[in-house]
């Protein structure tokens, strides 16, 4: 929570794409890649295509109030279907999303808060295993459970986003 609060006073496009990963537990690349197109504020839905996904299969993430408020913010550059645009055109590097904790004198890398993300569920919430390694978009290991799984585990994974979110903003006492 802490450390949320630091960060939400920075602006910048390695900001907004830290904050974004945080609160999606996303890989750096799928956010940096990330178009306004993937984007559905109504169902507050971000889906990203297979060709962008580590394991080549299209992810339907959540986004939380707080993740959909964040992209509100952020100002479109016109002519760029990127999200989070770098100023001379593109995406943003994964070197910008790296300085902002290095300029925060945080000892972390963004790829640490998808860990972050999945010690949290195993340590303090009730989430099924399963929820919380579809929501890092992880493969099922078990070829006969990987065979018979068909669903996504959608709504679920959106309660879970939603109480991410909610442990973000919480300062934690010492």
């Amino acid at each position: 929570g802490a450390f949320m609060k630091n960060l939400r006073k920075r602006d910048g496009m390695g900001a907004y794409a830290l904050e974004f990963a945080i609160l999606t537990a996303a890989r750096s690349g799928e956010v940096r890649f990330a178009t306004w197109d993937e984007m559905d504020f109504d169902a507050k839905v971000w889906t990203i295509p297979g060709e962008r996904m580590k394991m080549g299969k299209e992810h339907r993430v959540p986004l939380s109030d707080d993740a959909v408020r964040l992209l509100k913010k952020i100002p479109r550059l016109e002519g760029s279907p990127y999200v989070f645009p770098a100023v001379r055109g593109g995406a943003i590097s994964d070197m910008t999303i790296s300085a902002v904790c290095r300029r925060m004198k945080v000892d972390a890398v963004p790829h640490g808060f998808r860990s972050t993300f999945r010690d949290w569920c195993a340590e303090n919430t009730n989430f099924p295993r399963e929820v919380a390694e579809m929501a890092l978009a992880h493969t099922i290991e078990n070829a006969t459970e990987a065979a018979y799984r068909r669903g996504d585990l959608f709504m679920k994974r959106r309660r879970l986003m939603d109480a991410w979110a909610e442990f973000c903003n919480t300062i934690q006492e010492k």
